[in-house]
């Protein structure tokens, strides 16, 4: 299988990495043989059919700032829509950052690769977010896969789980802690007593948060998972738009003090209720030391199921490693259910 992927961050670097050290037990085990035969990054591409080498793909990036300086295969500020139509690969990976203010060159990416029959693994949340039932309709009509397990919980697998869960039984609701930013600045606040401002500068400082953390504490990062999860599980043609959000920045310390007095800790939650088909985003109380009252940058999200109960799952919901996982478990369901290996 051909793989061409567009992003060279932590992800793209982790992938790259992943793939070549899976190589022989994934074909011994399933016969599946992976190539990675392009990277195209913000100012140029490496491309060749014969496949790149990992370390000298994070070499050429980490020294110069592009993959396009790969010796004889690297290209410079090419037309990446053509690249990605005329590159002769089975797979297109989408693993460049999230934007969800500007989703439209992630679109346009998206729909080269689904257009020229490449399956696609998408790691990137803005394009699912607005606009995934169109991406949906899209894939099936070129006949091609669209997977995305690694928007949602990056290595821990959500959507899979959901999945599984819903063919069996009826999912009633959805209810997550699905950015960890977000709770580690809340857990810090119980916990440590901190304020706000100061939970905040530890996450910066530790690398959980951005420079701009608007997007993860505006609750806009979880309202972007709770549509992907509305979409793939309970088949609710959702976008963005139709979540009510709130975030936590106007959290202060006599409420997080206030909810500790109760036996409750304050969490962002997303939360989907597939009764009323409503989605929302907002701080709410879950009970200290409960399967929801999960510590630092954790996820938790728990499936309330009409014959089985709660389901919870928890894992960490983020990393370049992590999401990598993700996408190569997607590249082996692509495999799979293609018939490819039969």
């Amino acid at each position: 299988m051909r793989v061409l992927l567009a992003g060279f961050g932590s992800v793209g670097r982790a992938l790259a990495g992943l793939l070549e050290r899976r190589r022989e037990e994934l074909y011994r085990r399933s016969g599946l043989s992976l190539k990675l035969v392009g990277v195209l990054d913000s100012q140029g591409a490496a491309l060749s059919e014969h496949g790149l080498d990992a370390r000298t793909l994070v070499d050429v990036k980490s020294r110069t700032g592009t993959v396009g300086n790969y010796p004889t295969y690297g290209l410079r500020r090419e037309d990446e829509l053509r690249l990605i139509r005329e590159t002769a690969a089975d797979v297109f990976v989408e693993s460049t950052p999230s934007t969800l203010n500007n989703p439209m060159p992630t679109m346009e990416r998206l729909k080269a690769a689904m257009g020229s029959r490449k399956h696609v693994v998408s790691v990137n949340k803005a394009p699912l977010a607005v606009a995934m039932p169109a991406l949906v309709e899209l894939a099936r009509f070129n006949r091609v896969q669209l997977r995305y397990s690694g928007t949602v919980g990056a290595g821990t697998p959500v959507l899979a789980t959901a999945r599984t869960l819903s063919a069996g039984d009826r999912i009633l609701k959805v209810r997550g802690i699905m950015n960890g930013t977000t709770n580690f600045i809340l857990w810090r606040m119980t916990e440590q007593g901190e304020s706000y401002a100061g939970a905040l500068a530890e996450a910066t400082r530790l690398g959980y948060a951005e420079t701009d953390p608007s997007t993860d504490v505006d609750g806009v990062d979880t309202a972007t998972k709770v549509v992907i999860i509305a979409n793939a599980a309970l088949r609710l043609n959702a976008t963005v738009k139709d979540v009510r959000i709130a975030g936590i920045r106007n959290i202060e310390a006599g409420v997080i003090e206030s909810a500790k007095a109760a036996g409750s800790a304050i969490k962002l939650i997303g939360e989907i209720d597939a009764e009323s088909r409503t989605l929302s985003v907002s701080p709410q109380r879950v009970d200290r030391h409960g399967p929801m009252d999960v510590p630092a940058a954790l996820n938790a999200v728990q499936f309330e199921l009409e014959n089985a109960g709660p389901v919870t799952l928890v894992g960490r919901g983020a990393g370049g490693p992590e999401t990598a996982t993700a996408i190569l478990r997607d590249l082996t369901d692509i495999w799979h259910a293609s018939g490819a290996h039969v």
